[in-house]
């Protein structure tokens, strides 16, 4: 028993048929036999192969059900045939279905994401080159598939994908006796792709091939009279049209004007100083319009041929993509234009002419061919035809376009039909989307579009079961394709009409013959069922490099792909990927550049990372960045490029450059960033209350008392006291000292806090102080007597955990050492009937009658009433003696009324004692948040003191001055910032608890970083975030610089990314906890938790920090994941501005940042003779750096484009590492030269002085550009522009953004390269490398001379005035970027476009421009 035998005896024994109620007799034969073998159904269109596929999956259902590793996996050959299929699979089975196609991002996927795929999904929808990669990159194992089912089966020849997964896959397995191999399905409604053959013999030989490779038996019905119960057949039909020459003297001299225009343009290429590769791509498609146009010409007639023209020229099908490229686009459209003027002269002009109105006429004249006009009649056939559905095969995709324009025009004054084209990207030539696709496909299901004009894409796959008319306009070119197209007419009694032209013998009869294709198929077929499939003869031996650890495969046939994807993700000039076109073009770019066929042409400015093959020496030559600079190899002429590119292979993985998957290390790098799944992060984190703060109240406690001293700046009626602060832990050195400035309206405020001493207290006293604080700042804070019973009637002290602290009124100097003034806090027992202690000192009592009765007036002085009539609270400063309730008040609007009037008429209250004397009350003071960078003047309320009868009067708290409730007004403001210090202290704790000894770093400086610009403080971590990002940059470029010396600056790039992304550096944070220490709100006194106030302290919970430190979170809040980044990075500037290098890479370190300091040697494997390609002494004397290894320099100054194998490598890695210390150099001696700058400064003077712009100013300032060693034509060009728009600057123009002409970045790339070879020639001496390159940026940027960017200054100069602004607008065409700002300012619009090469200059001339309309127009500097 041979190995396939064993494998069907195996599945029989455990599977049973699962078939739907509904099949069909062939169809449950069908299903028969894929259970027992591998089969190839082979029948009719729409006789319902699908049905059979999914009875099939139910019959393996079970083994395929999660959570088992088996899967079946359904293959499709085009995209549009992927989600038709899985709705098929999910409507008939309950069975989880995945699907994919290249546009999902497929091709860049790791081996992680499949398998959350391969664990989510059993049944898996894709075309078949994504599993072919798969398998190739071992991320798929053959043995994990069940069933393997390819839908159009016929395609599997050549190098087809099915037939490379069943040569390179299957057929080796099943040669070494593995018996865990896929059961196969496959589909077709033809075995035969060819054009047959004229005898039964080579039909069946075409079948046999299919068997062979698909290791399977085709099934079939005995005749087509066994479906034609179930199936409808389209009766086919010829329809022969007179072919009449178009006249011989027009059509020749057509042809030959348009031969004489094509030369032309392709001589005139030559005056654009075009790049070869450039030029060769104009010529390609210059060649490809001229041959699309002289068919049209020739098949279609002139009409049409112009309409060609004209749809070239105006790019509307989007044909050729070549509008992303100045001189491609400019030179085909003048092509085209002129090709259209030359038809011209041939074309009607009378405005009341149309093309339908004598279509005999328009065939004599040569304005259509005896075909189209064919064509028409034969549609206006169907005129009377109720519910027309007719597809229109073509084979040119410029005819679909020509002729649904000409049909759209003419068909539409005879009835109702409209028409669309559907044509693929074959040759990548169309670039009509699937979605557009997807959208006439249903358009024609509903009956919306009538007729499509269509290419070969719709022969395969579209159920459309209610079309009725096919027409081959163009004959088909295969059995298959006759098959397939005549199986798209589905509705009964539908027609397949073959247009074929009169006396065309050949044509005709070789269509009969493809009529006659189907039984003779199945005869074959069913005549040779018996025998078994014959192995396949493997071609692979030795042919191909297997990675034994992982099984991944690059065969010689797959490994010019794979070289060519390796070096398209190598880094380029002048281009950058997007994440779409990453996932959605790349491959279709590096299959173009494999068949050198440049029509989808992507504008790498200046060079391309691209292989260069030499066939005459058997060279493979590879781009500089690569660890390999070429391949030279012997063998077969015919393979030896594919020979070359596999050695290139083997050796990319043996030093690493592929992975055991045989994918890219970039890719690898890449997967890592872009998986969102990988880095959760949920935007509602906790805010931290330090423990410092909580706790409970407890007898006999023991309090550290500190001093919080409160002296003004400026003059007041009231003046302000200090207060205590009872806490029940002593606080750290830096705290204790706290000092700071509020902003009060009327001046500035000093703060100082100073330890006094340990006490201890009661608990009556705690009782005390607990409800004196809480009924204060109650009072202070909602301006209102609320219900205070909860505080007044407690029994006992609250043992739950809370914001638990003393804020107590402290003694003047006079009475210390007593500190607590225990008066004023025992005010708080007025109420409760105490009022009278105290009074023996009172030599003369004068009781006054209030709302807590009579009431001696030295208590109702000092006192803070409760005014029942209004709800108000006032502190009672004085006793008016000369007034009372019959003294005349003085109302707004003049009138004069008595007091007690106005108490009766306004609040209904009777005066009982109107001889008692006015109190004089003042309203309760504000309180604000007095941490504000910037406070409002304050001026004094005009209302702010009244006059206020005895008898309405309730008080509260008594004695106490209005001087204790003014100082207690700042409290709220003073503790949050202590607050936030002891939360800084925390973090800081927490850092040093991990082993870190001698942090130095002050608390304030770790606030600091903590503290956002939401906070509206006088500081916040902008400054030391910038500091922190340029040396954090600057720490892992150097580290990778040094680790991956043969890795090209592409991976270093995106490794660097792995580090320094916002969401590297937010999962660390989060890892540590940061979240909860950050400060992002600006603080609201409302919300102040009140200490002992139980109504709030209810809501903390505890949290235990990575030391094992309690801490407490009092609420959650939405904090975005780059806030916390951006805090990481702050406190890296935090410790490296007070600790130094040192101490900010032990706080990486321990965040999880782990990067390397030490020295490690440059290694570089050649040696080149530096003063054979560069001016050593002049370049020396510029950067007054006398190099120790020239070579270094060379290195340097050398392009990409420069293609000299003694020059094996570019500047790209210098640049890397240039770029990154000179950020960090300048960063850095901007924040030391000008301390106390505002936090937003150093940012932008950062921006003015580290970007591209001004260092390609300064290279150019100091000839720099004329020492660069490049090949590029394109970057001669560029260089020379920016020189001459640099002499036309004014000399102040230091930072870029004056330039309005865009400035090559490889100018400023020098410089950063140069940086880099000097930090390394030196031995990474940083100061060293700003000492040589400083001269270069001089002058360098300050504080006052500061110029921000224009779309920064213009975005400032709109918030400030409250401006709109219109989204902007932009575009792209012809090779140039247009960028429009639009601005609405009181009603006027501020509008300007700007078209420069690059979108960043566009934008940043629109931005300037804008900007000086609105300076000009609101006189504004």
């Amino acid at each position: 028993m041979d190995v396939e035998e064993s494998m069907d005896v195996e599945e029989s024994l455990e599977l049973s048929a699962d078939p739907l109620s509904f099949a069909r007799s062939y169809q449950l034969e069908a299903l028969e036999n894929a259970m027992k073998r591998n089969t190839i159904v082979f029948l009719e269109t729409g006789s319902g192969k699908t049905l059979i596929a999914i009875m099939l999956l139910r019959s393996y259902a079970h083994l395929l059900r999660k959570p088992s590793r088996l899967i079946a996996v359904f293959l499709v050959p085009q995209v549009v045939l992927v989600n038709q299929q899985a709705a098929a699979l999910e409507m008939h089975t309950d069975l989880k279905v995945g699907t994919y196609w290249g546009d999902k991002g497929v091709d860049f996927w790791d081996r992680d994401i499949w398998e959350k795929e391969i664990e989510k999904y059993e049944v898996l929808v894709m075309t078949p080159q994504i599993l072919l990669d798969n398998l190739r990159h071992s991320f798929f194992k053959l043995s994990m598939i069940k069933v393997l089912i390819m839908d159009e089966c016929h395609h599997a020849r050549g190098r087809y994908p099915y037939a490379s997964i069943m040569r390179e896959f299957y057929h080796c397995q099943l040669k070494s006796g593995n018996i865990c191999l896929p059961r196969i399905l496959g589909m077709t409604a033809s075995p035969i792709k060819t054009k047959g053959g004229n005898d039964e013999l080579s039909y069946w030989k075409n079948i046999d091939e299919l068997e062979t490779i698909l290791n399977s038996k085709v099934y079939t019905v005995a005749s087509a009279s066994v479906l034609a119960e179930y199936v409808p057949f389209s009766t086919p039909k010829f329809r022969l049209f007179r072919h009449t020459d178009i006249q011989f003297p027009m059509h020749s001299c057509l042809t030959e004007r348009v031969e004489i225009l094509h030369d032309k343009h392709v001589r005139e290429l030559k005056l654009l100083d075009l790049e070869d590769s450039t030029a060769e791509s104009v010529r390609k498609n210059l060649s490809k319009v001229k041959l699309a146009l002289e068919y049209c010409l020739s098949e279609l007639g002139v009409w049409l041929a112009a309409k060609a023209a004209l749809s070239f020229y105006s790019n509307e099908t989007d044909l050729f993509s070549w509008g992303n490229v100045d001189a491609m686009g400019e030179t085909v459209k003048n092509f085209c234009l002129d090709t259209f003027q030359e038809f011209s002269p041939y074309l009607p002009t009378d405005p009341n002419w149309s093309i339908g109105v004598d279509l005999e006429g328009n065939i004599n004249k040569g304005l259509l061919t005896a075909k189209v006009v064919s064509l028409i009649e034969l549609l206006l056939e169907y005129r009377d035809l109720k519910d027309l559905r007719c597809i229109v095969f073509v084979q040119r995709i410029i005819t679909a376009v020509v002729l649904q324009s000409l049909l759209s025009d003419l068909l539409p004054r005879n009835n109702s039909w409209k028409t669309k084209y559907i044509a693929g990207n074959s040759n990548h030539l169309q670039n009509q989307s699937r979605k557009k696709q997807n959208e006439i496909i249903e358009e024609f299901r509903k009956g919306e579009v009538n007729i499509i004009v269509a290419t070969s894409i719709l022969e395969e796959g579209l159920d459309v079961q209610s079309c009725n008319v096919v027409i081959r306009f163009d004959p088909s070119s295969t059995v298959c394709s006759f098959i397939q197209s005549r199986g798209r007419a589905r509705k009964h009694n539908s027609e397949y009409i073959l247009m074929v032209k009169s006396g065309d013998s050949k044509t005709h009869s070789r269509l009969q013959k493809y009529l006659a294709s189907g039984d003779i198929m199945r005869k074959e077929s069913l005549s040779h069922a018996s025998h078994a499939c014959v192995p396949l003869e493997s071609d692979m031996q030795g042919d191909f490099y297997r990675v034994e650890s992982t099984g991944a495969i690059v065969t010689l046939s797959s490994s010019v792909s794979l070289v060519y994807f390796y070096c398209s993700r190598l880094p380029s000039d002048g281009l950058v990927l997007s994440t779409h076109f990453k996932h959605s073009l790349l491959l279709l770019f590096v299959n173009c550049l494999i068949k050198a066929q440049c029509l989808v042409f992507i504008s790498y400015r200046y060079f391309k990372p691209t292989p260069r093959w030499d066939f005459n020496t058997g060279t493979l030559y590879l781009p500089k960045s690569c660890p390999i600079q070429s391949i030279c190899v012997e063998g077969n002429p015919k393979i030896l490029k594919q020979i070359a590119c596999l050695e290139a292979c083997k050796r990319f993985h043996k030093m690493g450059a592929l992975t055991d998957n045989l994918v890219p290390d970039i890719v690898l790098e890449e997967d890592y960033i872009q998986d969102p799944e990988s880095q959760p992060y949920e935007d509602e984190q906790p805010g931290y209350v330090p423990a410092e703060m909580v706790g409970s109240f407890r007898p006999n406690e023991i309090y550290h008392c500190y001093l919080i001293e409160l002296k003004p700046d400026f003059q007041y009626e009231i003046p302000v006291h200090d207060v205590v602060i009872g806490m029940k832990c002593e606080l750290e050195t830096d705290v204790e000292n706290m000092q700071l400035d509020l902003q009060v309206g009327r001046g500035s405020l000093a703060v100082s806090l100073k330890y006094f001493g340990v006490i201890q207290l009661n608990p009556e006293q705690v009782r005390w102080c607990r409800r004196f604080q809480v009924t204060l700042f109650k009072i202070l804070i909602d301006h209102k007597l609320k219900d205070m019973s909860e505080v007044f009637d407690q029994p006992h002290l609250p043992e739950n955990v809370g914001v638990e602290y003393l804020l107590l009124p402290a003694t003047t100097m006079d009475r210390r050492p007593l500190i607590i003034d225990w008066d004023s806090v025992t005010s708080i027992l007025f109420p409760c009937g105490k009022f009278r202690q105290g009074h023996n000192s009172c030599k003369s009592p004068n009781y006054l009658n209030s709302k807590n009765g009579p009431v001696c007036s030295c208590m109702i002085k000092n006192s803070l009433v409760y005014t029942p009539h209004n709800g108000h609270v006032y502190c009672i400063m004085a006793i008016l003696d000369d007034m009372n309730g019959n003294s005349v008040l003085k109302l707004r609007n003049g009138a004069d009324i008595t007091y007690k009037k106005y108490f009766e008429v306004n609040h209904g209250t009777n005066l009982q004692y109107a001889n008692q004397p006015l109190l004089k009350g003042r309203k309760i003071f504000q309180v604000k948040n007095y941490l504000l960078s910037r406070q409002p003047k304050e001026k004094e309320q005009s209302n702010a003191y009244v006059e206020l009868p005895p008898e309405m009067c309730s008080i509260i708290m008594s004695p106490i001055s209005t001087s204790t409730l003014y100082s207690f007004s700042f409290v709220p403001s003073i503790m949050h910032r202590l607050e936030s210090l002891l939360i800084a202290a925390n973090l800081k704790r927490m850092y040093s608890d991990h082993g870190t000894q001698n942090v130095s770093i002050p608390t304030m400086k770790v606030l600091e970083a903590l503290t956002t610009k939401k906070c509206q403080e006088k500081f916040h971590f902008e400054s030391l975030e910038t500091l922190g990002d340029s040396f954090l940059k600057y720490a892992a470029c150097q580290h990778l610089f040094k680790s991956f010396q043969s890795n090209h600056e592409g991976f270093l790039s995106v490794k660097k990314d792995r580090i320094v992304s916002n969401v590297a550096l937010c999962r660390l944070g989060c890892e540590h906890q940061i979240p909860g220490f950050i400060r992002d709100e600006c603080f609201d006194p409302k919300t102040w938790i009140v200490p002992g106030d139980i109504s709030t302290n209810s809501k903390l919970q505890e949290e235990t920090l990575c030391n094992t430190t309690k801490i407490y979170v009092s609420k959650t809040r939405n904090l975005k994941s780059k806030r916390v980044a951006d805090v990481v990075e702050a406190l890296i500037g935090a410790f490296l501005s007070t600790g130094g290098e040192i101490e900010a890479i032990k706080f990486m370190n321990w965040i999880g940042i782990k990067v390397e300091f030490a020295f490690v040697p440059y290694e570089r494997h050649f040696q080149v003779h530096a003063e054979k390609h560069v001016n050593i002494r002049r370049l020396e004397s510029m950067l007054n750096y006398s190099f120790r290894n020239p070579s270094l320099l060379v290195e340097a100054l050398t392009h990409g484009s420069y293609m000299l194998p003694e020059i094996p490598t570019c500047y790209q890695r210098l640049e890397f590492l240039g770029d990154a210390v000179l950020d960090y150099l300048v960063t850095t001696h901007l924040y030391k030269e000008h301390p106390g700058m505002s936090p937003g400064l150093l940012t932008d003077m950062r921006s003015a002085s580290v970007n591209n712009d001004c260092y390609a100013l300064s290279a150019i300032k100091v000839g720099l550009h004329k020492h660069i060693l490049h090949l590029s034509r394109q970057l001669h060009k560029d260089i020379a522009a920016a020189v001459q728009n640099f002499e036309r600057l004014p000399l102040e123009a230091t930072f870029g953004w004056d330039s309005e002409c865009p400035l090559p970045k490889v100018l400023g790339d020098v410089i950063e390269s140069l940086a880099g070879a000097i930090l390394v020639d030196s031995g990474y001496n940083k100061e060293t490398v700003f000492r040589s390159i400083r001269p270069l940026l001089e002058p360098l940027v300050t504080p006052q001379t500061v110029k921000l960017h224009p779309a920064h200054e213009l975005n400032k100069f709109v918030q400030k005035r409250h401006f709109g602004t219109n989204k902007p607008v932009r575009s792209s065409k012809n090779g140039l970027a247009s960028y429009t700002i639009e601005v609405e300012a009181n009603g006027v619009t501020f509008k300007h476009t700007s078209t420069a090469k690059d979108k960043k200059t566009a934008k940043k001339v629109a931005c300037k421009n804008v900007l000086k309309s609105l300076k000009e127009a609101f006189n504004s500097n």
